[in-house]
């Protein structure tokens, strides 16, 4: 029994809390299109299945040695480049490392601290709903942006929304701490990640490589590299 027991664990994963309201939106949908028309019923057990795979929530293993800085979020590595980090982030005016992972609207949209440290800015910014794979929607995108430190240095982290994105979610607050892994937000339905670290930092990662969040690692704040410039953005 208890082997059966953990073989449905393993299946069945668990849904964040976030995703419920829309999971009972889209069963009352589908029961109502059902009694319209039989195949929309289906049509909307398709939606409500998809709506509880978008919400997921499943367990991480995340790498906890000093110094790496692991992906927010899962997606695909969309771009490693060199840019100033933008106003909001209160971090010195010069360029860091910025690497960016897109979601699309079936990657798992729970995001993850990147580090362990303390939050010492959060700021939330209005703006566009353009396709977040652009480069310029660093800047013209609405967007969450914390500010993370670790021992002595300080990485930014932006929630970036997309074209279907239309809600970044904020589990954390200012002076809040939080564990390498730990999650600290949510952005519905595709959308990007910023994350920028010091030049020193050595990356790890490839342009077009897949993410998953809390586990991939992006960096290594510790390997006492030289600055190395990549494409400027």
């Amino acid at each position: 029994m208890s082997d059966i027991l953990e073989s449905m664990r393993r299946i069945f994963v668990p849904i964040h809390k976030e995703g419920y309201p829309f999971i009972l939106i889209a069963l009352i949908a589908t029961i109502l299109l059902a009694m319209l028309w039989s195949p929309l019923g289906w049509i909307g057990t398709i939606l409500t299945v998809w709506v509880c795979y978008f919400f997921r929530d499943p367990p991480r293993v995340t790498p906890i040695r000093e110094g790496l800085v692991v992906s927010p979020a899962d997606g695909r590595v969309s771009l490693i480049t060199t840019a100033v980090p933008p106003a909001e982030l209160d971090l010195p005016h010069e360029p860091m490392t910025r690497i960016s992972v897109f979601m699309n609207v079936f990657d798992c949209h729970v995001n993850r601290s990147p580090v362990t440290g303390r939050i010492v800015q959060i700021l939330y910014t209005p703006g566009l709903f353009l396709n977040a794979e652009l480069d310029k929607a660093s800047e013209d995108n609405e967007r969450n942006a914390l500010v993370i430190e670790t021992g002595e240095t300080r990485i930014g982290v932006v929630q970036i929304a997309g074209l279907v994105a239309r809600r970044i979610v904020s589990f954390v607050k200012t002076g809040d701490s939080l564990s390498t892994g730990e999650r600290f937000g949510l952005i519905r339905f595709g959308s990007r990640l910023d994350v920028y670290v010091p030049l020193t930092a050595q990356v790890l990662v490839g342009l077009g490589q897949t993410s998953v969040a809390g586990e991939t690692v992006l960096a290594d704040l510790t390997a006492n590299e030289p600055a190395r410039q990549h494409r400027v953005g």
